[in-house]
């Protein structure tokens, strides 16, 4: 009796140390939905007024600016006026909303409480993404055939206008610094260009893939992430060298990309239907989710300090326009304590300076973020030099 027990005991380690032995909780948990009213056609990208907690909505097939009030999870507002509202974007230090409109080529400045009409500034046309960076405070918009618009909001003046090789994509302020990592998807290049100088830095051309069209920064300095859509990829890449570090397949018709700092992940949004959820795991990303939307959600917004996610729904066949609203699994403690929380760096989003901390986990580094608005950039400038010391003490056989 006692020999027959063996092979059952040594089935059932192989059955409990089997990947199907238990399924991994979804990585997000879709937790409410927000009917847009009747919104029709395409809807472009989201921005947040974390204070208010309001979620303003590109609707650009239906020439309106949803405005949805987070907390009560309803419509508050929709606002009338555009000419294809592409980007949105929030600046809190003037509480004012930034929409550009790909129809007509203007940027709306409109009020954050009354939603009214303070200025217009006249680009030329496609208006399309908005970035906000905090130090010092800027609006940047990309627009044409090849350029990015930089605003003052204090003034609402335009202050530069950066000419660049092709409609600029997803864009990204390197936190710390006055780079700009812009894809460029009609040149099948990555384009820094320095803020201060107006002139670009470097160029870094993509080799057999193309379609690059989200960005946002990695969990280690100067790196980021892009997404093409041809391949389907997401590809990590070296902020210093321009080299392609991870290459991972991808689901299709991307349009953001997010980092998750605190859980070590990456979010992506696809117009196939999916949001991929990639994690870091023992030095590689692994990817660990793969939910279904709906044919067409490309585009979302992730906010660290709400821990949520945000993706936009079009109307279809028998569903309203919405927003489905996600909560990325495990919650985390504090998760709605914004005082606890890093400002979200993604392609989709603001920017806003960080400090971290450093733990090591079986060896493996890991980073803490939290935002610190008021302090100087040598902060990050520090974090970098630690990221370098400690590749080469890696590379050494260091450990």
């Amino acid at each position: 009796m006692r020999g027959s027990l063996l092979p059952i005991a040594t089935l059932l380690c192989a059955v409990l140390s089997s990947p199907a032995r238990a399924q991994e909780p979804s990585p997000l948990v879709l937790e409410a939905t927000i009917p847009l009213g009747a919104v029709k056609g395409r809807i472009d990208h989201l921005a947040v007024d974390v204070t208010r907690q309001r979620l303003f909505v590109a609707e650009l097939g239906n020439d309106t600016v949803g405005v949805v009030d987070l907390k009560e999870r309803r419509l508050f507002k929709t606002l009338t006026g555009f000419s294809e509202p592409q980007g949105v974007g929030y600046v809190s230090s003037t509480n004012e909303i930034f929409v550009a409109n790909g129809g007509d080529g203007t940027v709306h400045i409109l009020g954050g409480e009354d939603f009214s009409l303070r200025a217009q500034i006249r680009l030329g046309e496609d208006a399309d993404n908005v970035r906000v960076a905090i130090d010092p405070a800027r609006v940047l918009v990309g627009y044409g055939n090849g350029a990015l618009a930089v605003v003052d909001p204090a003034t609402r003046a335009l202050v530069a206008d950066l000419k660049l090789t092709g409609h600029p994509e997803g864009f990204q302020i390197v936190p710390g610094t006055s780079r700009v990592l812009i894809n460029v998807p009609d040149s099948r290049e990555v384009t820094i260009v320095d803020l201060k100088s107006g002139k670009p830095v470097s160029s870094w051309p993509l080799q057999e893939v193309h379609g690059n069209y989200p960005l946002a920064m990695a969990e280690t300095a100067d790196d980021f992430w892009i997404v093409t859509r041809t391949p389907a990829r997401l590809i990590l890449i070296d902020g210093i060298s321009g080299v392609s570090t991870e290459s991972l397949e991808s689901c299709g018709d991307a349009d953001d990309v997010f980092t998750d700092f605190r859980r070590h992940r990456v979010y992506v949004s696809c117009g196939s239907g999916f949001i991929d959820v990639w994690e870091s795991r023992a030095g590689r990303y692994v990817k660990i989710g793969h939910r279904a939307t709906r044919s067409g959600a490309r585009t979302a917004l992730f906010v660290p300090e709400l821990d949520r996610l945000y993706l936009a729904m079009h109307a279809s066949a028998g569903a309203p326009a919405a927003i489905w609203i996600f909560r990325p699994a495990p919650k985390l403690a504090g998760a709605r304590d914004s005082r606890h929380l890093p400002i979200a760096l993604s392609s989709k989003d603001y920017t806003e300076p960080l400090i971290f901390s450093t733990r090591s986990t079986n060896g493996n580094s890991r980073h803490n973020y939290a935002p610190l608005p008021a302090w100087p950039v040598w902060t990050w400038r520090i974090r970098r030099r630690h990221h370098r010391l400690r590749d080469r003490f890696a590379d050494a056989g260091g450990r």
